[in-house]
Protein backbone atom coordinates (compact mmCIF):
# COMPACT_ATOMS: atom_id res chain seq x y z
CA UNK A 1 0.00 0.00 0.00
CA UNK A 2 3.20 2.35 1.15
CA UNK A 3 4.67 2.18 -2.26
CA UNK A 4 1.38 2.42 -4.48
CA UNK A 5 0.19 5.65 -2.33
CA UNK A 6 4.02 7.03 -3.02
CA UNK A 7 3.60 5.83 -6.76
CA UNK A 8 0.61 7.62 -7.34
CA UNK A 9 1.93 11.16 -5.57
CA UNK A 10 5.31 10.53 -7.87
CA UNK A 11 2.96 11.02 -10.60
CA UNK A 12 0.91 14.09 -9.29
CA UNK A 13 3.90 15.62 -8.83
CA UNK A 14 5.28 14.64 -12.72
CA UNK A 15 2.07 15.93 -14.27
CA UNK A 16 2.44 18.99 -16.15
CA UNK A 17 -0.39 21.83 -15.38
CA UNK A 18 -1.18 24.23 -17.51
CA UNK A 19 -3.67 26.80 -18.07
CA UNK A 20 -5.41 28.72 -21.03
CA UNK A 21 -6.97 32.18 -20.87
CA UNK A 22 -9.84 32.34 -23.44
CA UNK A 23 -11.22 35.64 -24.10
CA UNK A 24 -14.77 36.98 -24.95
CA UNK A 25 -16.59 38.05 -27.92
CA UNK A 26 -13.80 40.15 -30.50
CA UNK A 27 -11.20 39.43 -32.83
CA UNK A 28 -8.08 39.31 -30.72
CA UNK A 29 -4.37 39.72 -31.92
CA UNK A 30 -3.01 40.62 -28.09
CA UNK A 31 -5.61 39.31 -25.74
CA UNK A 32 -2.60 39.63 -22.99
CA UNK A 33 -2.32 42.97 -23.48
CA UNK A 34 -6.03 44.48 -25.04
CA UNK A 35 -8.57 42.04 -23.39
CA UNK A 36 -7.00 40.78 -19.77
CA UNK A 37 -3.90 43.18 -18.98
CA UNK A 38 -0.39 42.06 -17.08
CA UNK A 39 -1.83 42.24 -14.00
CA UNK A 40 -4.44 39.42 -14.91
CA UNK A 41 -2.57 37.53 -16.27
CA UNK A 42 0.88 37.28 -14.34
CA UNK A 43 -1.19 37.36 -11.20
CA UNK A 44 -3.10 33.70 -12.90
CA UNK A 45 0.54 32.78 -13.40
CA UNK A 46 1.57 32.81 -10.33
CA UNK A 47 -0.64 29.34 -9.46
CA UNK A 48 1.86 27.08 -11.73
CA UNK A 49 5.19 25.65 -10.77
CA UNK A 50 6.13 25.90 -14.24
CA UNK A 51 5.67 29.81 -15.11
CA UNK A 52 5.67 29.00 -18.89
CA UNK A 53 2.54 26.82 -18.98
CA UNK A 54 0.65 29.36 -19.67
CA UNK A 55 -1.32 30.20 -23.16
CA UNK A 56 -3.14 33.23 -23.61
CA UNK A 57 -5.48 32.23 -26.82
CA UNK A 58 -6.14 34.82 -29.14
CA UNK A 59 -8.93 34.50 -31.76
CA UNK A 60 -11.79 35.83 -34.30
CA UNK A 61 -14.58 35.25 -32.00
CA UNK A 62 -16.80 38.06 -33.52
CA UNK A 63 -17.89 34.76 -35.19
CA UNK A 64 -20.21 32.23 -34.43
CA UNK A 65 -18.93 29.75 -31.49
CA UNK A 66 -18.64 26.72 -34.49
CA UNK A 67 -16.49 28.77 -37.28
CA UNK A 68 -13.03 27.44 -38.04
CA UNK A 69 -11.85 31.22 -37.49
CA UNK A 70 -13.39 30.51 -33.25
CA UNK A 71 -13.88 27.06 -32.13
CA UNK A 72 -11.34 25.83 -34.75
CA UNK A 73 -8.73 28.39 -33.76
CA UNK A 74 -9.10 27.62 -30.31
CA UNK A 75 -8.43 23.82 -30.29
CA UNK A 76 -5.73 24.72 -32.70
CA UNK A 77 -3.93 27.14 -30.25
CA UNK A 78 -5.00 24.76 -27.45
CA UNK A 79 -3.44 21.64 -29.18
CA UNK A 80 -0.01 23.53 -30.10
CA UNK A 81 0.26 23.98 -26.66
CA UNK A 82 -0.59 20.75 -25.08
CA UNK A 83 2.14 19.30 -27.63
CA UNK A 84 4.54 21.94 -27.04
CA UNK A 85 4.47 21.85 -23.12
CA UNK A 86 3.42 18.48 -22.59
CA UNK A 87 0.46 19.48 -21.19
CA UNK A 88 -1.53 16.79 -19.05
CA UNK A 89 -3.46 18.85 -17.06
CA UNK A 90 -5.61 21.47 -18.28
CA UNK A 91 -7.52 24.03 -16.61
CA UNK A 92 -9.25 26.64 -19.17
CA UNK A 93 -10.39 30.25 -17.71
CA UNK A 94 -12.99 31.67 -19.82
CA UNK A 95 -14.72 35.44 -20.11
CA UNK A 96 -18.07 35.64 -21.81
CA UNK A 97 -19.01 34.40 -24.80
CA UNK A 98 -15.12 32.43 -24.48
CA UNK A 99 -17.11 29.67 -22.48
CA UNK A 100 -19.67 29.60 -25.29
CA UNK A 101 -16.77 28.64 -27.89
CA UNK A 102 -15.45 26.25 -24.98
CA UNK A 103 -18.92 24.72 -24.85
CA UNK A 104 -18.60 24.08 -28.41
CA UNK A 105 -15.96 22.17 -28.23
CA UNK A 106 -16.79 19.89 -25.13
CA UNK A 107 -20.50 19.54 -26.59
CA UNK A 108 -19.45 17.90 -29.69
CA UNK A 109 -16.56 15.52 -29.56
CA UNK A 110 -16.71 14.30 -33.27
CA UNK A 111 -17.19 17.77 -34.86
CA UNK A 112 -13.52 18.30 -35.29
CA UNK A 113 -10.55 15.28 -34.72
CA UNK A 114 -8.87 17.94 -32.36
CA UNK A 115 -11.67 18.08 -30.06
CA UNK A 116 -11.14 14.23 -28.26
CA UNK A 117 -7.54 15.02 -26.86
CA UNK A 118 -8.27 18.21 -25.79
CA UNK A 119 -11.00 17.21 -23.65
CA UNK A 120 -8.68 14.16 -22.41
CA UNK A 121 -6.31 17.02 -21.17
CA UNK A 122 -8.96 19.40 -19.23
CA UNK A 123 -9.55 19.71 -15.59
CA UNK A 124 -11.85 21.65 -15.80
CA UNK A 125 -13.10 25.21 -17.09
CA UNK A 126 -13.14 28.20 -14.88
CA UNK A 127 -16.10 30.22 -16.92
CA UNK A 128 -16.13 34.06 -15.56
CA UNK A 129 -19.33 35.56 -16.50
CA UNK A 130 -20.60 33.08 -19.16
CA UNK A 131 -23.25 34.54 -21.49
CA UNK A 132 -24.42 30.69 -21.58
CA UNK A 133 -28.17 31.71 -22.09
CA UNK A 134 -27.51 34.99 -23.87
CA UNK A 135 -28.04 38.47 -22.99
CA UNK A 136 -31.10 40.69 -24.24
CA UNK A 137 -28.20 43.41 -24.99
CA UNK A 138 -27.01 41.38 -27.68
CA UNK A 139 -31.14 41.60 -29.12
CA UNK A 140 -30.69 45.40 -28.61
CA UNK A 141 -27.28 45.45 -30.54
CA UNK A 142 -28.75 43.90 -33.26
CA UNK A 143 -32.25 45.74 -33.46
CA UNK A 144 -29.33 48.74 -33.74
CA UNK A 145 -30.93 51.15 -30.98
CA UNK A 146 -28.62 52.51 -29.12
CA UNK A 147 -26.86 49.61 -27.18
CA UNK A 148 -25.02 49.37 -30.38
CA UNK A 149 -22.69 52.25 -29.80
CA UNK A 150 -22.68 52.54 -25.91
CA UNK A 151 -21.41 48.37 -26.20
CA UNK A 152 -19.04 48.63 -28.92
CA UNK A 153 -16.15 48.59 -26.92
CA UNK A 154 -17.70 45.35 -25.25
CA UNK A 155 -19.16 43.95 -27.81
CA UNK A 156 -18.61 44.87 -31.47
CA UNK A 157 -20.79 45.68 -33.74
CA UNK A 158 -23.82 43.25 -34.76
CA UNK A 159 -21.41 40.53 -35.83
CA UNK A 160 -22.00 37.04 -35.69
CA UNK A 161 -20.94 36.35 -32.19
CA UNK A 162 -23.47 38.79 -30.69
CA UNK A 163 -26.53 37.59 -33.27
CA UNK A 164 -25.45 33.98 -31.60
CA UNK A 165 -25.94 35.42 -28.19
CA UNK A 166 -29.26 36.56 -28.51
CA UNK A 167 -31.27 35.62 -25.87
CA UNK A 168 -33.96 33.09 -27.99
CA UNK A 169 -30.81 31.86 -30.23
CA UNK A 170 -28.86 30.43 -26.95
CA UNK A 171 -31.80 28.62 -26.02
CA UNK A 172 -31.86 26.77 -29.11
CA UNK A 173 -28.00 26.05 -29.35
CA UNK A 174 -28.61 25.16 -25.78
CA UNK A 175 -31.54 22.40 -26.26
CA UNK A 176 -30.19 21.56 -29.51
CA UNK A 177 -26.28 21.99 -29.77
CA UNK A 178 -24.54 21.85 -26.23
CA UNK A 179 -24.36 20.12 -22.82
CA UNK A 180 -24.58 21.21 -19.46
CA UNK A 181 -27.77 23.23 -19.37
CA UNK A 182 -31.07 22.11 -17.58
CA UNK A 183 -32.37 19.20 -19.05
CA UNK A 184 -29.25 18.43 -21.20
CA UNK A 185 -27.31 15.77 -20.75
CA UNK A 186 -23.70 16.90 -18.82
CA UNK A 187 -20.45 18.33 -20.61
CA UNK A 188 -17.62 15.98 -20.11
CA UNK A 189 -15.80 18.09 -17.43
CA UNK A 190 -16.64 19.85 -15.21
CA UNK A 191 -17.60 23.65 -16.13
CA UNK A 192 -18.44 26.25 -13.33
CA UNK A 193 -19.03 29.68 -13.77
CA UNK A 194 -17.96 32.55 -11.54
CA UNK A 195 -21.24 34.96 -11.30
CA UNK A 196 -21.02 38.81 -11.18
CA UNK A 197 -24.13 40.46 -9.33
CA UNK A 198 -23.68 43.85 -9.70
CA UNK A 199 -22.16 47.01 -10.51
CA UNK A 200 -21.06 50.16 -8.75
CA UNK A 201 -20.12 53.08 -10.24
CA UNK A 202 -20.26 55.95 -7.27
CA UNK A 203 -17.34 58.75 -8.09
CA UNK A 204 -16.78 58.33 -4.56
CA UNK A 205 -16.65 54.42 -4.31
CA UNK A 206 -12.83 53.26 -5.06
CA UNK A 207 -14.10 49.58 -6.25
CA UNK A 208 -15.73 51.63 -9.38
CA UNK A 209 -12.16 52.64 -10.67
CA UNK A 210 -11.23 49.34 -11.09
CA UNK A 211 -10.73 48.04 -14.47
CA UNK A 212 -11.94 52.01 -15.37
CA UNK A 213 -14.17 54.26 -14.42
CA UNK A 214 -15.79 54.84 -17.26
CA UNK A 215 -16.45 51.50 -18.08
CA UNK A 216 -18.22 50.94 -14.46
CA UNK A 217 -20.64 54.05 -15.68
CA UNK A 218 -21.41 52.33 -19.46
CA UNK A 219 -22.40 49.00 -17.33
CA UNK A 220 -24.75 51.15 -15.08
CA UNK A 221 -26.33 52.38 -16.89
CA UNK A 222 -27.15 49.28 -19.61
CA UNK A 223 -27.84 47.06 -15.97
CA UNK A 224 -31.02 49.31 -16.49
CA UNK A 225 -32.19 46.43 -18.97
CA UNK A 226 -31.51 43.56 -17.21
CA UNK A 227 -32.54 41.74 -14.12
CA UNK A 228 -31.26 43.17 -10.68
CA UNK A 229 -29.00 40.12 -10.75
CA UNK A 230 -26.27 41.21 -12.89
CA UNK A 231 -22.65 42.42 -14.30
CA UNK A 232 -24.07 44.91 -16.61
CA UNK A 233 -23.61 43.00 -19.71
CA UNK A 234 -24.74 39.12 -18.32
CA UNK A 235 -28.36 38.58 -15.92
CA UNK A 236 -27.17 35.82 -13.13
CA UNK A 237 -29.28 33.41 -14.60
CA UNK A 238 -27.48 33.44 -18.31
CA UNK A 239 -24.29 33.10 -16.18
CA UNK A 240 -25.30 30.26 -13.67
CA UNK A 241 -27.37 28.69 -16.93
CA UNK A 242 -24.41 25.83 -17.94
CA UNK A 243 -22.70 23.70 -15.49
CA UNK A 244 -22.55 24.64 -12.36
CA UNK A 245 -22.16 27.76 -9.94
CA UNK A 246 -18.18 28.20 -8.69
CA UNK A 247 -18.78 31.22 -6.51
CA UNK A 248 -20.61 33.90 -7.05
CA UNK A 249 -18.53 37.30 -7.09
CA UNK A 250 -19.50 38.99 -3.14
CA UNK A 251 -18.67 35.02 -1.80
CA UNK A 252 -15.13 35.14 -2.35
CA UNK A 253 -13.51 38.41 -3.71
CA UNK A 254 -11.69 40.96 -0.93
CA UNK A 255 -14.36 42.79 1.25
CA UNK A 256 -17.22 41.25 -0.58
CA UNK A 257 -16.84 43.41 -3.51
CA UNK A 258 -19.10 42.96 -6.73
CA UNK A 259 -17.44 42.16 -10.31
CA UNK A 260 -19.37 43.87 -13.35
CA UNK A 261 -18.69 42.62 -16.43
CA UNK A 262 -15.24 44.36 -17.04
CA UNK A 263 -13.96 43.58 -13.84
CA UNK A 264 -14.69 40.06 -14.24
CA UNK A 265 -11.72 40.30 -16.74
CA UNK A 266 -9.22 42.26 -14.65
CA UNK A 267 -7.18 42.01 -11.42
CA UNK A 268 -9.75 43.34 -9.45
CA UNK A 269 -10.29 42.15 -5.38
CA UNK A 270 -8.34 39.33 -5.63
CA UNK A 271 -9.80 37.38 -8.39
CA UNK A 272 -6.50 36.76 -9.85
CA UNK A 273 -5.21 35.55 -7.18
CA UNK A 274 -8.56 33.00 -6.24
CA UNK A 275 -7.53 31.99 -9.90
CA UNK A 276 -4.04 31.61 -9.01
CA UNK A 277 -4.91 29.29 -5.97
CA UNK A 278 -7.44 27.12 -8.58
CA UNK A 279 -4.46 25.79 -10.12
CA UNK A 280 -2.84 24.09 -7.35
CA UNK A 281 -5.38 21.81 -6.42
Amino acid sequence: MGSLILGLACATAHAATGVALVHGTGQQTDAANDYWQSAMVDGVRAGLTDSQNLLVVNCDFTQYMWDNRAAGCLAQQLTDFINARNIDRLIVITHSNGGNVMRWILSNPTYDARYPNIIRRIVRVNAIAPSSAGTPLADAVINGNVFESSLGWLLGYQNDAVRMQQVGWMATYNQQNLLGTAGRPALPVTFRSVVGTDVTSAVWDGDSYCGGYAQSVGLEITQNWLDSCSDGFIECSSASAAGSVWFRDTQRTSGGAVLNHNQSRRACFGLQTILANDLKG
